[in-house]
């Protein structure tokens, strides 16, 4: 499969992507088909980052509050007092808050920074999820191809058979109702009571036949004695 991954990668190129696992229609896919254990791994991978980065986006979050707090604290501690008036208490509360801002800032910083690289990484697996989903899909596709060739074959083959058969199967019913025809002008009624032969010839026109190709019903008692039934061919 190394000349399809180099294949679907030339193809999608700087394509823009939809995130797989989050697409209702790439499931839809394998509800239909059992996924490969790459698939599944990758699948996994790539829900990990969407975690990790949605986890980092509500972090920033609230450190952006607790920020904004802390920075309304020391505004309303030092607002209108003179710096030669603040007590030791005051002094230790807002070294506290310029520490905690210090360190809510780096943490700001080592999210945002891994922010940046959470799109590319996920895109990256993406891509891996969607060459995988490819090379599975294409595998059935070739397979379903073959099979339905094999059932279209087999269809052909019936079909020539019951054409065959629908033809025979009219020659041998004609046959009976002139055979009947015959022995029944030859013979009489009585003769064929006694002989329990009480069979009514029926033909029936075949559907798959077209018009004018079915062959009509000789009504009974229209044989004459001299006309001898003919016997259907037994190809």
């Amino acid at each position: 499969m190394a000349a399809s991954h180099e294949k679907f990668n030339n193809a999608i190129g700087s394509a823009k992507i939809p995130i797989l696992i989050l697409d209702n229609k790439w499931h839809r896919i394998f509800g239909k088909m059992n996924p490969t254990k790459e698939i599944k791994d990758l699948e996994g991978e790539l829900s990990e980052l969407i975690k990790r980065q949605g986890k980092l986006v509500n972090e920033n979050k609230d450190l952006k509050k607790i920020k904004s707090d802390l920075m309304s604290e020391i505004v309303s501690n030092i607002d209108g007092v003179d710096s030669r008036d603040i007590d030791e208490s005051v002094d230790k509360k807002l070294n506290d808050n310029k520490r905690l801002i210090n360190e809510v800032n780096e943490k700001l910083d080592n999210n945002e920074e891994e922010l940046k690289d959470l799109p590319r990484e996920i895109d990256a697996v993406n891509k891996k999820l969607m060459i995988a989903t490819m090379d599975l899909c294409y595998e059935r596709l070739q397979d379903n191809t073959a099979k339905i060739e094999e059932i279209a074959e087999w269809v052909r083959d019936i079909r020539v058979q019951l054409k065959k058969n629908l033809v025979k199967k009219q020659d041998m019913e004609l046959y009976n109702a002139e055979l009947y025809s015959y022995m029944h002008d030859i013979f009489g009624p009585v003769v064929m009571e006694l002989f329990d032969m009480k069979y009514v010839p029926t033909i029936h026109k075949a559907p798959e036949l077209k018009a004018g190709e079915a062959v009509a019903e000789k009504p009974a008692g229209e044989q004459t004695s001299g006309d001898k039934p003919s016997e259907p061919s037994s190809d």
